[in-house]
């Protein structure tokens, strides 16, 4: 069964308010019901104070994809979450900001629902919080809020869909964040070979089946199903990149107990999320795993590691990732679904 978030409710009328001298505008956003995949748990997300609609979804979707977010116009979020890397930062190891690099490898952002924090140490307590610290990172988007607020105030075309989300009022960064979060709150991938097999739609092969089950006895406690991470944060002997001197969790909470943890990333579409780690240190899934070989963190065989490896690729969702709702246009004008694989 498809999973989708574009069921709509009946729609709701609000009081008609006034746009100007003789002119009236009827405020009538379409609700967006969001429907959980059958057997996962109930998302963390507060829908009610952030209900979705219609439009709400369009306006994130198209400042999610516009770079009018950044300082000098050159960076948007899709620049760092990319859609054919399942929204995370593909091929290099940082992502990269509007003064070049920034410190981290951007994870992926499907299924944020279910999460109650955000980065790899879990500093954003929401997902709004999430949208605007990029925008305050002066390595990152380095967003200049109020010409921001003014460029939008004064785009005929951002004042529409903004009216048509919020209201008739002058354009927030409230109502930026909110829209960002309606948008990705849609991104939800559980369609997956994987999820097929958990529904009797499909098989395992051999190599498949048996890194399912070297999964669950070696993986699980980690990257627990249906989300395939319990988005708690861990210390899995990565040393400290001297350069970059990032001590994780610890930088955000100031325990030293929290040094070198981070949150541990869903394996959901992982086989095209590489480069792996909160640094992009790890540039394939053999690299992982073999450093949780040598570092001792989990006991692998050369066949263990094959076999896990052939289960990881059962976690890529196709479907939701060539879903045209999540990516910008001109990808498909341009036929440019998704189609790189993992080395």
């Amino acid at each position: 069964m498809k999973i989708s978030v574009a069921s709509f409710l009946t729609t709701i009328s609000f009081a008609a308010l006034c746009m100007g001298a003789g002119s009236i505008f009827t405020y009538k956003p379409t609700p967006v019901k969001f429907l959980s995949p059958k057997g996962w748990p109930a998302p963390a997300y507060n829908f009610n104070e952030n209900p979705l609609t219609k439009e709400g979804i369009a306006l994130g979707k198209k400042l999610f994809y516009d770079p009018v977010l950044s300082s000098d116009n050159s960076v948007s979020c899709a620049t760092c979450h990319e859609p054919s890397a399942a929204f995370a930062t593909y091929d290099h190891p940082l992502s990269h900001g509007v003064n070049n690099l920034t410190t981290r490898n951007a994870p992926s952002l499907f299924n944020v629902a279910w999460q109650k924090e955000f980065m790899y140490d879990g500093r954003a307590n929401s997902l709004e919080t999430q949208a605007l610290l990029p925008m305050h990172s002066s390595d990152e988007m380095d967003t200049n809020i109020p010409d921001l607020l003014k460029q939008l105030n004064t785009s005929p075309s951002y004042k529409k869909m903004f009216t048509a989300a919020f209201g008739p009022s002058k354009i927030t960064l409230d109502q930026i964040t909110r829209a960002l979060s309606q948008f990705q709150l849609t991104l939800v991938s559980a369609n997956s070979k994987y999820d097929q097999v958990m529904r009797g739609e499909a098989s395992f092969m051999l190599p498949e089946k048996l890194g399912y089950e070297i999964f669950e006895k070696k993986c699980v406690s980690c990257h627990t199903p249906p989300l395939f991470s319990n988005y708690n944060y861990e210390n899995t002997a990565i040393t400290r990149d001297p350069h970059l001197k990032d001590n994780g969790r610890a930088r955000f909470t100031g325990n030293s107990a929290d040094s070198l943890k981070f949150k541990v990333p869903s394996l959901r579409n992982v086989a095209l999320s590489f480069p792996y780690g909160h640094d992009g240190r790890f540039y394939s899934l053999l690299d992982v795993l073999m450093h949780y070989r040598t570092s001792g963190q989990i006991p692998l065989s050369n066949f263990e590691i094959g076999q896990l490896t052939a289960f990881l690729n059962t976690l890529t969702d196709s479907s939701t990732l060539s879903n045209p709702a999540f990516l910008p246009a001109q990808a498909f004008i341009n036929n440019k679904t998704p189609n790189h694989t993992h080395q």
